[in-house]
């Protein structure tokens, strides 16, 4: 590639225009091939590095390569890099390191020039920019809708295989999508190894990339990066394989409501991860898992984990695309299914603890199958058939085992967790976790006022140093309350010294 000279660039006069001329000529025709191109022409013109950063992105093209993280750290800190030059570009910083025999003329040139072509491509980008995102967004609705096969047909990429989803909520939406549109830059080019769509149905944010089994992990640097900068809350879930879609993006959305801004985006893997669960004899946890959930369909587990996570049917059916009272319905199905009380915390949080217990081995569940078995001849010729309560040979889900929790393991799991709570503190705790965590039903059976019962449990959440918005983390707080009893946790015990107030013990 030839390159320009050293000397006459800032000369006035016929040889100063024809070299500024060619400069823009050779930039231009630059332009016409890609960004990439672009700044690698810029580069060669000032016979030093060139690089465009994204405040989102990083470095969106560097020439050469090793230049962009000194491109990135110049955009962010111009005051220690005093040689480079910088020049606002659609949205970016175009960021030059001259050499030091250029002219400054020359390179302040090749900067304007370049940031100029950018923004053209930039504006041109913009208006095909409705047209693609209405199309990503249809193909992300197709996905949802099982049409996998027509959206890889689409796309041209054999190798998609596998999905990763990513929903994000909050007030700056339209913004976010149009920084993470740019930073992306998502493309459906035919015969890639990877796609990433980027669509808004229903009010909100979904990120899907599909590729073939792994990510390389640039999409989630990405939201994360843009979930701080716009105050947004994110759920990921995946790699799943792309028929599973729609598993993925109720998982996502799961995760999400465990989302805090201290933690911006969770994993659905992350979301019901139990610190109790490792703790239990593997054997008689699988066994009274499987048999728990003997009646269930995997759809109807993935129906009850979904709910649990998110703590409410409502929120649960947002994440699973049904309505409110198609979830409340076959919830109340599921509750006769299994012959319990699916709205008692306690028996909540067995289910979830039953629902994250891992696959039991062949021969395990070919135990708990035959063990069901029996129970079921023995539970008919003694009771007969009888309608209501648990069905016959299953487990109920009203009590855990005796040698499940029964631990030194287990039991100093759980005096670690509440052991330090005082007892007006662990009254409240367990009264409201009773009441589903809502507070003002748990106020009026404690007879104390809600901002008094919202005080405490910002103090138990100190304590326990958990996040007590999160269903998960509430459902084992309850667990370790039941497990560290002593006496009743009875509100009527409630440390009082006359009106609403209490006496420290």
């Amino acid at each position: 590639m030839s390159s320009t000279g050293t000397t006459g660039h800032g000369a006035t006069g016929p040889r100063g225009a024809r070299h500024e001329r060619e400069a823009a000529d050779r930039l231009l025709r630059a332009a016409t091939r890609s960004g990439a191109h672009l700044i690698a022409e810029a580069a060669s013109l000032v016979q030093g590095w060139a690089v465009l950063a994204d405040p989102i992105a990083g470095a969106v093209y560097s020439t050469p390569a090793a230049a962009a993280a000194d491109g990135v750290h110049a955009a962010a800190a111009p005051l220690e890099h005093p040689h480079c030059t910088r020049h606002p570009a659609a949205g970016a910083v175009l960021v030059l390191a001259p050499a030091a025999t250029v002219p400054p003329e020359h390179a302040c040139h090749v900067a304007t020039t370049t940031a100029a072509l950018l923004e053209v491509r930039g504006r041109r980008a913009a208006e095909l920019r409705g047209e693609q995102m209405r199309l990503h967004t249809t193909l992300i609705r197709l996905l949802l809708a099982g049409h996998a096969a027509a959206v890889t047909e689409t796309l041209g990429g054999n190798r998609l295989t596998h999905v990763t989803v990513y929903r994000l909520s909050g007030a700056d939406l339209p913004a976010a999508h149009e920084v993470l549109w740019r930073a992306a830059r998502p493309s459906i080019a035919p015969h890639a190894d990877a796609c990433t769509l980027i669509g808004r149905p229903d009010g909100e944010l979904v990120v899907a990339e599909l590729h073939h089994g792994g990510d390389d992990g640039r999409i989630l640097r990405l939201v994360s990066r843009l979930s701080e900068r716009h105050h947004l809350l994110a759920g990921m879930a995946g790699p799943l394989p792309l028929a599973e879609m729609s598993t993925a993006h109720s998982d996502a959305a799961a995760a999400r409501h465990s989302a805090t801004p201290d933690c911006r985006v969770v994993l659905a893997d992350a979301v019901g991860t139990s610190r109790l669960a490792p703790l239990l004899p593997a054997a008689p946890y699988a066994r009274w898992a499987a048999s728990v959930l003997r009646p269930l369909s995997p759809a109807h587990q993935h129906l009850l984990l979904v709910w649990l996570r998110t703590g409410s049917k409502p929120r649960a059916a947002a994440a699973l695309g049904l309505s409110a009272g198609t979830v409340r319905a076959r919830i109340r199905d599921l509750s006769r299914l299994l012959g319990a009380d699916l709205e008692d915390a306690t028996v909540q949080a067995h289910l979830l603890l039953a629902l994250r217990a891992p696959a039991p081995c062949p021969d395990l569940a070919d135990a708990a199958a035959d063990a069901a078995d029996d129970a079921d001849a023995d539970l008919s010729r003694s009771r007969g058939r009888s309608s209501g309560g648990c069905p016959p040979g299953l487990a109920r889900l009203e009590a855990l085992p005796d040698d499940l929790l029964d631990t030194e393991a287990a039991r100093s799991w759980a005096v670690g967790l509440v052991g330090g709570l005082e007892p007006h503190l662990r009254i409240a705790l367990s009264c409201w976790l009773r009441h589903h965590a809502r507070t003002a039903p748990a106020a009026a059976e404690l007879h104390v006022h809600r901002t008094t019962l919202a005080c405490w449990l910002t103090q138990c959440a100190d304590r326990l140093a958990r996040n007590l918005g999160d269903a998960t983390v509430r459902a084992e707080v309850h667990l370790a309350l039941k497990a560290t009893r002593n006496g009743p946790d009875d509100p009527t015990a409630l440390p009082r010294r006359g009106g609403r107030t209490y006496r420290r013990l």
